[in-house]
């Protein structure tokens, strides 16, 4: 039997708004559960998610990992998100988080070619273990080394380098949404 080509099943997750209304909560899409080994991300014209790759044994995603919707990355991506939250979410659910912090990140490609490739550290708004937190210091200096090690060794794997340049705070996190979002409105046209 041939197989159909598929015409997406999904509606564009990348189309939602990055803030709710009237309020200073990020929308965050998952692509990536906490725990998984496997990477998956959306696929905008096929409007479905793709597996793109499988991290080797012993390595999975510390947290849950998704993207800011109607933002555009230097990476030419939506916003990267670690999520923070009591239990892995699901591939495709769409969350509520508050902002605690960003990793300023540059990707550095096998030909040399820089890209900044941010990531924002938020926790989803319904959780219980990280309540009390309110910006990635209150996290400590071990959490931040930990993801650090995390991203470094994720992209040495898929054959890029990654310097982390900066650990900042919400308010960081928050002005990068929103210039992302403006970066987003301008491709667009």
């Amino acid at each position: 039997m041939a197989r159909k080509k598929s015409t997406g099943s999904l509606a564009n997750p990348t189309m939602l708004p990055a803030f709710e209304p009237e309020s200073d909560e990020v929308t965050v899409i998952i692509e990536t559960p906490k725990g998984s080994r496997n990477k998956y991300a959306f696929d905008e014209e096929a409007r479905i998610f793709d597996l793109k790759q499988v991290l080797p044994s012993g390595m999975a995603f510390p947290y849950d990992f998704g993207f800011v919707p109607s933002t555009l990355g230097g990476d030419g991506d939506p916003l990267d998100v670690l999520v923070l939250m009591d239990e892995p979410a699901f591939v495709g659910c769409r969350l509520q988080c508050r902002v605690i912090g960003v990793i300023e990140g540059e990707q550095i490609e096998r030909k040399g070619k820089k890209n900044r490739n941010d990531r924002i550290i938020a926790i989803e708004r319904e959780n219980h273990s990280f309540a009390s937190v309110k910006k990635i210091a209150d996290m400590g200096k071990i959490f931040c080394r930990e993801l650090e090690e995390f991203f470094v060794n994720y992209h040495r794997m898929i054959g890029k380098e990654f310097r982390v340049l900066k650990i900042r705070g919400p308010s960081s996190g928050r002005r990068l949404i929103k210039e992302a979002q403006v970066l987003a409105r301008k491709a667009s046209r």
